[in-house]
């Protein structure tokens, strides 16, 4: 208790202005893009921009912490600066033997998007140290701290929330909870290998070369699934193939429930999916929830080996199209759905949207370190899971949506080699004002939970048309 009270003097305690090493830059903000694979228009493209509301380049919203990030060397503190308070608790727990780390929460305000050549500090004051607490992580404390920040003309631009577990590596479920993991696993049967003949092999080779590939008749061209030894078109024996693109239309589903096939997990789904060539096969829709499965929607294929000794072509929903004009409105109703959005999780684009946001805790690029502190692997940062819910719900709202308020809860890490299904719903519609609930879904559980604020542009917002050269 004496060491709780000791960490809980510094409650309310504000700590120095933190400056960005740099002002707001295109650089930086094409940084962002790449990794988050954000296209909005407004971030990169000065024409689009110059016609927009905004009148020029700004940077995505949930950018905003990223920028008073201080990077892998960060600079020697000026003198008579003194260490903030959120600083002074997390030495002081690492000290105790708290040594690993894990952001579990983040709101963000904006009052405005910030543009080219700002620059921004941050101020910072400690609200929060929870009771010791034992998570699946670890045993540890919950630090909250609540940041404001200005521009260079000490203006507020934006404040920020974020909490973070301090937790004793080794202390968690994470160990038992994977060899229990690894023994259900040992004991599980595997999927039924398929029968693999001289006229199939084509099919299951291209399988391990990561392609989808469908029979061709090499007379007359026609294709065929299931492959067949006679073309019963043209008659013909000489078959060949050709690869599929790998986009498709759901055409029917089921949903099996009973009885259950330990091979396969349970609320699979079974679809016939008709490929863009024509040909239909029978395979498992993946990376969704039942209940937002839909006869037609787009489907993209995806080679993987669940729980198989044999790659196999299951079929995930294609990422939505980002809306290229806002619609109006009064077209909005509560209750409306956002297509569900999978996002493929790789060390890559872990590292890589790392980078981007400034973040070089190393349980984020190093899985060594990050095994040493306790994790399984290297997972995704906090940072990068806001700037993904951004991306996702202003794709769906549009170019000239603004974002208010990100407020997200951290679930299970998303380790690479998952996919996590983003989806989200309208709750409330208050004027100009559109309240969503996100969520995002990995293989082990749900990742993120958060509500979400837009505001509707007002029709004089709206991004002017480009001018038509025939008409000057």
């Amino acid at each position: 208790m004496d060491f709780l009270k000791t960490l809980r003097e510094k409650i309310g305690e504000q700590g120095p202005p933190l400056s960005s090493r740099d002002a707001v830059n295109q650089a930086m903000i094409r940084h962002w893009c790449d990794a988050m694979e954000d296209d909005h228009p407004v971030y990169t493209d000065p024409e689009w921009a110059a016609r927009s509301q905004h009148g020029e380049i700004v940077a995505p919203p949930a950018m905003l912490n990223a920028w008073t990030m201080q990077g892998l060397r960060p600079p020697a503190p000026s003198a008579g600066v003194t260490s903030d308070p959120a600083s002074e608790v997390y030495e002081a727990l690492d000290r105790a033997g708290f040594t690993s780390v894990v952001a579990t929460n983040s709101e963000h305000e904006y009052d405005r998007y910030l543009r080219l050549g700002d620059l921004i500090s941050g101020t910072s004051h400690l609200t929060e140290v929870s009771e010791e607490k034992a998570t699946g992580l670890g045993v540890g404390h919950f630090v909250t701290t609540e940041t404001d920040f200005r521009d260079q003309h000490g203006d507020p631009v934006g404040r920020m929330l974020f909490r973070i577990l301090k937790f004793r590596p080794g202390t968690g479920r994470t160990s038992s909870l994977a060899d229990a993991s690894s023994a259900q696993a040992g004991e599980r049967p595997s999927r039924p290998a398929p029968a693999i003949s001289r006229d199939t092999r084509f099919f299951w080779e291209g399988l391990e070369n990561g392609e989808l590939r469908i029979q061709r008749c090499e007379g007359c061209a026609e294709l065929f699934h299931p492959p067949v030894v006679r073309c019963p078109v043209c008659g013909g024996y000489a078959m060949g193939w050709q690869a599929a693109t790998g986009r498709a239309q759901l055409y029917s589903f089921v949903a099996p429930e009973y009885p259950h096939f330990a091979a396969f997990d349970p609320g699979y789904i079974v679809g016939l999916v008709e490929l863009e060539e024509g040909t239909r096969l029978l395979t498992n829709i993946v990376d969704v929830d039942p209940d937002e499965v839909k006869v037609g929607m787009g489907l993209e294929l995806v080679v993987r080996s669940d729980n198989s000794d044999q790659p196999l072509p299951m079929f995930r929903p294609v990422r939505p199209e980002r809306r290229k004009e806002t619609p109006r409105l009064e077209t909005l109703k509560v209750g409306e759905r956002l297509e569900a959005c999978p996002i493929p999780i790789t060390t890559t684009s872990i590292v890589a949207t790392a980078m981007a946001s400034r973040d070089y805790q190393d349980v984020h690029h190093d899985r060594e370190l990050a095994q040493h502190r306790g994790s399984p692997d290297i997972f995704m940062n906090i940072l990068t899971t806001s700037g993904i819910c951004a991306r996702y719900v202003t794709d769906w709202g549009g170019p000239d949506v603004m974002l208010k308020r990100l407020a997200i809860r951290l679930g299970v890490p998303n380790y690479p080699g998952d996919t996590m299904t983003m989806k989200g719903c309208v709750e409330a519609i208050r004027g100009r004002q559109v309240e969503l609930s996100v969520s995002g879904r990995n293989r082990v559980g749900p990742h993120v939970t958060g509500e979400v604020q837009l505001e509707w542009p007002k029709d004089g917002d709206r991004t002017a048309p480009l001018a038509d050269p025939s008409t000057q």
